[in-house]
């Protein structure tokens, strides 16, 4: 799989757009967090939503994948922080 300019720029803008969502909805510090949150919560996503079997109907691909790496950076950043309240 060969990764160009316009992919790598999408993905970070995925990135950081579910980023600054979760941290609208669960509160938090922005830049790059924003990114790293992103990033990581649409690995998170993508596997739950796999795992549960869970298709959103939504039509335009980009805004799907921005929600559900949302959702997971939510929940992410929900079970790090019980993590390190415990």
């Amino acid at each position: 799989m060969t990764l160009d300019v316009q992919t790598v720029v999408i993905v970070l803008v995925v990135g950081l757009v579910a980023g600054w969502l979760a941290s609208f909805v669960v509160g938090g510090y922005g830049g790059f967090r924003h990114l790293v949150t992103g990033l990581l919560g649409a690995i998170v996503g993508s596997y739950l939503f796999a795992a549960l079997n869970i298709r959103l109907p939504i039509g335009d691909p980009l805004i799907t994948q921005i929600v559900v790496a949302a959702i997971g950076a939510i929940v992410l950043v929900l079970l790090a922080r019980l993590i390190v309240r415990t």
